[in-house]
């Protein structure tokens, strides 16, 4: 017999998601990029913004994403609000995979990939301490979550 005495752990309203989304992201450009982003301190993230070149618009594209760091590395997951479908960030990134981040104090230009093996692993489960419902929320979404890595790209005058 199924032990039904765990219960899942709530979510708000996918409505409630989108407008918190377009919430935070008005802020942050009202603001001019002076509220609505911080560094990721103990075991809490931190919130970053990600410019993407549209896949098919070719037009650039803002986004607000949390990230924890991994030495030079920034870590994010294509989550997409735990609602199903690829966001369209990831899907933006996958076709130029070249982005700006800036986060509190620094901007710089990165390159994304998609985690995979012992590495997807690891980074996963540094997200795992980070929020306990992780394993929960991801097992809502019909496909496996990308865990992204943004790496520096090295100065070409170096």
């Amino acid at each position: 017999m199924a032990d039904d005495s765990k219960k899942r752990a709530w979510l708000p309203p996918r409505w409630f998601v989108l407008l918190a989304w377009r919430t935070h992201r008005g802020l942050y450009r009202i603001s001019g990029g002076r509220f609505g982003l911080r560094r990721p301190k103990g075991d809490n993230w931190g919130m970053m913004h990600l410019t993407t070149i549209g896949r098919r618009s070719g037009q650039e594209r803002g986004v607000i994403l949390g990230y924890f760091e991994d030495g030079s590395n920034l870590v994010t997951m294509a989550m997409n609000g735990w609602g199903e479908g690829e966001p369209a960030w990831w899907l933006n990134l996958q076709a130029h995979p070249e982005v700006r981040v800036k986060v509190p104090g620094d901007r710089r230009t990165v390159r994304g990939r998609a985690a995979a093996g012992e590495e997807r692993e690891r980074l996963w489960d540094r997200w795992r301490e980070i929020d306990k419902n992780l394993d929960d929320y991801a097992a809502r979404r019909p496909e496996e979550t990308a865990v992204v890595i943004l790496e520096p790209i090295a100065d070409s005058s170096e």
